[in-house]
């Protein structure tokens, strides 16, 4: 046999070795690409049922689109070859798995956190949008952790009387009632559901061991946000995480005013909201957009506070609009449906 030949075997059996390798080999790393898209004021297509449901309040006809966005994860089958083809794609973010899960930290634990900030982001949207519409500001209960005894016995928009004979109507009243209780009793209270006044009894439970705290809790959360006099309530499966505040707050304003936001656009956006309509940084943002671009949307609401991951990034035929507030992306809106000029990033 040549020398010849023999470096061509060997050469030859190096790239089946290597190539079975990149193929067959799963390296710690995640990938992340554009996920789907989901208009606030259209249905969820695996129930049918509208995103936003609103009941004992007109709902108004509403045109265009008001999509949030996600992004969607490749966890633990990444290959040598995928993050290869990861790193080379403009549409791909290839991050050490630890980066996106801690050591310690299960998948599980990190997608149960995104479930309940879901579910917070939900609430505080509600929150904001109510407060923008100018309706009364009120202590009261915002929802109630599945796994807790009270949920049967609290709902959402109760407002506390008082608890344990004291009265209660802030958060500080009711932590400095809580802290004089011992878990594992329980204890009377009295709330206000819609016009009834009813009498209930709620179960202390421990408090978080990682908390430090030595208060005994409800299992719930409560919010001093404003409250609209009839029920919001939003439905959207299989979604994690509090980006989605800011357009499920605009959603709620287009279906319960009067005020037309999209006028027949194709609209996306992304952001946290708090009670106070104050609008928050996200993760993924270049995803997001490229995902908007793709579903149609010509124009993104973006946090001025992400503004540096986003120059540089916008998909050709996109505005990005720069927003700190649910006001200031109303007026973004208004000014864009009139033909004016918005500040981007």
């Amino acid at each position: 046999m040549t020398r010849q030949l023999r470096t061509l075997i060997v050469g030859a059996v190096l790239c089946l070795v290597l190539g079975t390798l990149a193929f067959a080999v799963h390296v710690p790393y995640i990938i992340e690409q554009p996920g789907p898209t989901y208009n606030t004021l259209g249905k969820d297509a695996s129930t049918g049922a509208d995103i936003i449901q609103v009941s004992g309040h007109p709902v108004s006809s509403t045109s265009g689109n008001l999509n949030l966005m996600t992004v969607s994860q490749q966890i633990d089958d990444t290959t040598v070859l995928g993050a290869i083809q990861g790193w080379l794609a403009h549409d791909r973010v290839v991050a050490p798995h630890d980066a996106i899960y801690p050591p310690g930290t299960s998948v599980d634990q990190v997608n149960q956190q995104d479930v309940e900030d879901f579910s917070v982001s939900q609430d505080s949207a509600v929150d904001a949008a109510a407060c923008e519409l100018k309706y009364p500001q009120v202590f009261r209960v915002a929802s109630t952790q599945p796994d807790s005894p009270n949920a049967a016995v609290l709902k959402a928009g109760d407002r506390f009387v008082s608890v344990a004979g004291s009265p209660v109507t802030t958060d500080d009243q009711l932590r400095a009632v809580l802290k004089k209780q011992t878990a594992g009793t329980k204890i009377a209270a009295v709330v206000t559901r819609g016009e009834q006044t009813t009498p209930v009894t709620l179960s202390l439970l421990a408090p978080v061991a990682s908390s430090g705290s030595s208060t005994p809790r409800l299992g719930i959360t409560v919010t001093d946000g404003c409250l609209f006099p009839f029920e919001v309530k939003i439905d959207l499966a299989n979604i994690g995480g509090p980006s989605a505040g800011l357009m499920f707050s605009l959603g709620i304003i287009d279906k319960v005013s009067t005020q037309d936001l999209t006028h027949g656009r194709f609209i996306a956006g992304t952001g946290t909201i708090d009670p106070q309509g104050n609008v928050g940084e996200i993760g993924g943002i270049q995803l997001k957009m490229i995902a908007a671009r793709r579903a149609g949307a010509t124009l993104f609401l973006a946090p001025d506070s992400n503004c540096a991951d986003v120059r540089g990034n916008i998909p050709s035929g996109l505005t990005v609009a720069k927003v700190s507030t649910l006001h200031s992306a109303i007026e973004v809106l208004n000014t864009v449906a009139t033909g004016g000029t918005v500040a981007g990033c």
